[in-house]
Formats: C-alpha cells, structure tokens, sequence
C-alpha cells in the first residue's frame, strides 16, 4: 500500500501483527468456548489466555519452511504456550481462522469508513444551508439550461452520501458473519455451540451453511457497495473540477500559503486534490469484478479467491477511507465565489428563461408547435449574436422578444415580466431542503 493515500488507522487493520492478533483472539476465544462446554481442560483454555502470544517474523520464518501460514502460525503460538497448545485449533479447519479473521477485518474497517462518511455529510449540510439561496445556473450536456441554487447541489450530494452510508451499513451487515464449522462446514469435528459463541463475542452472526469457507457473494457484495460508493465521491469530484476550470470559476478548491500548482507556471491553481479523488475511486472500482469471480468457487472450496482479498481486501478500504476523508476535507474548505455564479448566470443575455416563455406562449393560446418555433427563432438570434462577440445586454434574449410581434402578439410586458422572474426557478428550495435535511 502506498502511505501516500493511507491513513494510519486503518493501515492498522491491515498489519501483520493486527491480523495475528486477531487469529489469536479467535482461537483463544474458541478454546475458552470448548472449556465451557467441558470439551477441553479449563486450565488449558486459562493457559491459552495467559500465555497466548506470537512472533511476527518467527511465523514469517516457520512459514517459509511450512509454506502454510495457518500452520506456521500455530506453531509459533505453541511455543509461547507450551503443552497446553494441543487443545488449539481442537476439530477446526483454516478457513475458520481465516474467514472469520477477514470478517473481524472488514468490520474494523467499515466502522472507520463509516465515519469518513459521516463527516462528509456533515460538510454537505453544513456548506449546502450556507448557499441554499445562492443562485447558479444548472448545466445539461455541459450547457446553460436553468438556474438553480449552490445549496440544492451540495443537498443532492448530501442525499446520494445518505444512500451511500446505507449501503455501507448493509455491506458492513453481509460480511460480519463468523465460520468455525471445520472441514466443509458440517460441524462433524467442532460442535455448532462453538460457533454460535465465538460469533457472539466476537459481534458477529454466524454463517447459516458455510461449506468450510464463508460464500464470497457476501463479500462481492460488499466491494460492489464500495465500488458505488467510490463513484459518488467521484461525481462530486468531478462537478468541483468543472466548477474550478478557468472559463467557469464558480469554486475552487482551498490553495494555502506557500502551495504551489505548476513546476513550470506560477499562476496555476490546480484542482489536484479532486482530481486525486477520480483517480482512487477507479482503483476501489477496479476491485469490484475480482471480488465477483470470487463467487464461483469449487465444491465446498478452493483457494482461488484468497490471493484476491488478500489484495483487495486492504487496498480497497484504505484507498476508500482516505477518499472520504480528503473528500470531506475538500468540501469543508471549498472556496465559493457567489459573484462568478451571478456573472454567468447573466452571460448568455437570458436564455435560460426559454421553457418559461415557451409556457407562457402555450397558456396564452399557441399550439406548442407554434410556441416552440417562436422561442428557439429568437433564442438562435440571441446565440449567434453572442458567437459574434456581442456582450449579453446586447444579444439580450428579452429584447428579441419585445421586438417580435408574433411573441407581443400573444404575451404583453407585464406578462414578460412575469416570464422572466428568476425567484420562479427557486420557488421550491425549502421544500426540498425538507426533503433531505428534515424539519
């Protein structure tokens, strides 16, 4: 993993000494559980507690001879242990370590991600009340179609993060399962109880038929969550780096003192950090389709899905966790510039009050046919004046209309006037702020 895009606390998780750790607790806890059931010797279990530990390079080491890191494993663990370790792993298969370990992994690591989530929407709401009137015009293919607020973007953002923390819950749901049915998943050498225990303290479920491994449709279903995640975080991404290009500039990521945007051009002010973004969330993308080719496994099992979650697994949430994250960060301190909003809204000399007049013609009597001719013959005139250099007051979209006896034929000035009220277009901003926000 490259610490570049890695935070700390969930590199953690994914630590050697985490993953031992965590072999550790479930062994130990699945001997405690035959102890109670009088299956193995109370003191072995007390010993195992007691003295319980392991080496991470001396499993590296027995693993290199073994070439079985379930093994190597063990073995280390005995030697801490002494005598009592025989009661070790009584009846179960490596699969249960590991499964069950993975699933301890990819809760850790849903529970921080969680968290990351959690702060985005905080930076949406917040920053989506502070330009919920804000006026902007709304783009369609990348052109002007109609005005609409900053804040309702920053809300529709918010809703998708809210549909996403869903699905990152329902991910963290499927996958918190335990397996320790021994081999193929038939409890003929390790007593269900065991399970059921372990699950428990360990605040799993327990997995209904295992067939010794865990069925990876839960796990393809938590890196396709993931993977959708990831494009959320890539939509907003991407409408910032629009937003900052240099012929919009209606926001911008924050530049501090002392940064610096081009080795070569000391003007530039570049949006990395959201661009940084769209590049992340390809590769937790990228995971999706290995962890669905997981699914078929052989029989009971085969190991053809380790190798990939051995990667995936690490790559994914890390790489997700620090999107998040910066993600959060890049909202919170997104620079935001009103003035540039209202400018072009106004460039195209008024356009954007065509469906308006096209109604307004309609309710007065033309036939939509006829309607619709009206309004695009003049909004083409208005067009092309823009092309030719025209400055909007010039090209002005209304002027051509009050100039137009087949429009004055049917609309008057106060009727235009009408038309042209830009408070219609955000009529309902509160209403849907109720929507996503709540009272």
């Amino acid at each position: 993993m490259i610490p570049r895009y890695a935070r700390p606390e969930m590199t953690e998780i994914w630590s050697r000494e985490t993953r031992y750790g965590i072999w550790l607790e479930i062994e130990t806890l699945a001997a405690e559980a035959m102890a109670e059931l009088g299956q193995i010797p109370r003191a072995a279990a007390e010993a195992i507690r007691a003295r319980g530990g392991f080496d991470a390079d001396r499993v590296d080491e027995i693993e290199r001879e073994t070439r079985h890191d379930v093994i190597a494993f063990l073995t280390n663990v005995q030697e801490h242990v002494g005598e009592e370790a025989r009661f070790l792993h009584l009846g179960m298969t490596s699969s249960d370590l590991l499964d069950t370990a993975l699933s301890v992994q990819l809760t850790r690591a849903s529970d921080l991600m969680l968290a990351g989530v959690d702060r985005v929407l905080a930076a949406l709401k917040t920053r989506a009340m502070e330009f919920r009137y804000t006026p902007t015009i709304g783009r369609s293919h990348g052109v002007h179609a109609e005005p609409t607020t900053f804040g309702l973007k920053l809300a529709g953002f918010h809703a998708e993060m809210a549909r996403a923390r869903v699905r990152l819950e329902a991910a963290r749901a499927e996958v918190a399962v335990c397996a320790i049915s021994g081999p193929v998943g038939t409890f003929a050498s390790v007593d269900p109880r065991i399970e059921a225990m372990v699950a428990g303290r360990l605040g799993l479920a327990v997995e209904p038929v295992s067939t010794q491994v865990i069925p990876r449709d839960r796990h393809a279903a938590f890196f396709c969550a993931l993977g959708v995640i990831a494009s959320s975080i890539e939509r907003i991404a991407t409408e910032i780096r629009h937003l900052q290009r240099t012929e919009v500039l209606e926001a911008e990521e924050y530049f501090a003192a002392g940064q610096k945007g081009s080795s070569a051009m000391p003007h530039k002010r570049n949006p990395v950090l959201t661009e940084n973004l769209t590049g992340l969330a390809r590769l937790v993308r990228s995971a999706v389709v290995p962890a669905l080719e997981n699914v078929a496994l052989w029989h009971e099992r085969d190991i053809s899905h380790s190798s990939v979650e051995r990667g995936i697994g690490p790559d994914s949430t890390i790489h997700l966790d620090f999107a998040l994250q910066r993600l959060a960060q890049v909202i919170e301190q997104l620079v935001v510039y009103p003035q540039a909003m209202r400018a072009n809204l106004d460039r195209m000399g008024g356009l954007h009050f065509s469906q308006r007049v096209l109604l307004g013609l309609i309710k007065a009597g033309a036939s939509r046919e006829e309607a619709y001719s009206l309004v695009q013959r003049n909004a083409m005139l208005t067009w092309e004046a823009l092309r030719r250099g025209a400055r909007p007051e010039e090209a002005s979209f209304r002027g051509r209309l009050e100039a137009d006896p087949d429009v004055t034929g049917r609309l008057s000035k106060r009727d235009l006037d009408e038309v042209f009220d830009e408070a219609w277009y955000v009529r309902h901003v509160d209403a849907i702020f109720l929507r996503v926000f709540g009272a």
